[in-house]
């Protein structure tokens, strides 16, 4: 446990020192008072990605190895791919039935989602870093501290979102923290989660920029609460199978 919160920690200290490194260079290039642009946004999301990763890689917080990707299980990757699309509709659906939580990181997000470079660090970067640190160094952890896997699943996954540090994002990042959390236990991989989470990151770019409103809702895209409602039946048409299929192919 006690490492878990030390891995924690390190991630948010790592993003702290990346902003910190890169508004002294504007600070350094643009004069007194810069602030930063898109483009520092995205040097800084980069930056602290890289460094996260050669950090726990080369400290051996998380180890990668190839013994589950050798098994060929491609039939896992396409499930995970189909898990992650049936998610997208039911989460933000759900989310839109909670109270509305502050979005502290709106600007910033809306920054980085319309530049074209923005995806490299959201849709590819991210899902890496992210992965290797949540589930290949925290809940490695958690695993070997507490027998009941669901528990150091939970706590992962409430890292996870907490780590994200925005109230507005609380429901997915947790839901999706556990299914991420699953599939690393599992499988004992980071490669179903990384899958799983380039989809999501790449679906929220994608959808972005065809409806760059930020308040759109569910209603909205769909056009009554009655095709919502068909959605989310239909997102859940694929969701639940491709978990059946997930549980019955994963082997621990």
């Amino acid at each position: 446990m006690k490492n878990a919160i030390i891995y924690w920690f390190v991630f948010l200290a790592v993003q702290i020192i990346a902003g910190g490194i890169i508004q002294v260079i504007y600070l350094l290039w643009k004069g007194p008072g810069a602030v930063l642009d898109v483009t520092g946004t995205i040097l800084t999301m980069t930056l602290f990605s890289v460094a996260t990763m050669v950090l726990f890689l080369w400290q051996k917080w998380a180890v990668v190895a190839r013994h589950w990707i050798q098994t060929r299980p491609w039939a896992v990757l396409v499930w995970c791919v189909l898990a992650a699309l049936g998610t997208i509709i039911p989460s933000a659906w759900l989310q839109e039935q909670m109270p509305e939580l502050p979005n502290f990181v709106e600007e910033e997000f809306d920054m980085i989602l319309r530049n074209r470079y923005g995806y490299f660090v959201v849709g590819l970067l991210a899902p890496l870093a992210e992965e290797l640190v949540f589930r290949g160094a925290i809940l490695r952890s958690l695993l070997k501290w507490n027998s009941r896997p669901w528990v150091a699943i939970l706590i992962s996954a409430v890292l996870f979102s907490a780590a994200h540090m925005n109230p507005a994002q609380i429901p997915h990042t947790l839901l999706i923290g556990l299914l991420l959390g699953w599939l690393y236990y599992r499988t004992d991989s980071i490669v179903p989660g990384v899958v799983f989470h380039w989809v999501n990151n790449t679906v929220a770019y994608v959808l972005y920029n065809f409806y760059p409103n930020p308040d759109m809702t569910t209603t909205d895209l769909f056009g009554s609460q009655q095709h919502v409602l068909m959605a989310v039946g239909f997102s859940l048409c694929i969701l639940i199978p491709s978990l059946l299929q997930l549980n019955m192919r994963m082997q621990k």
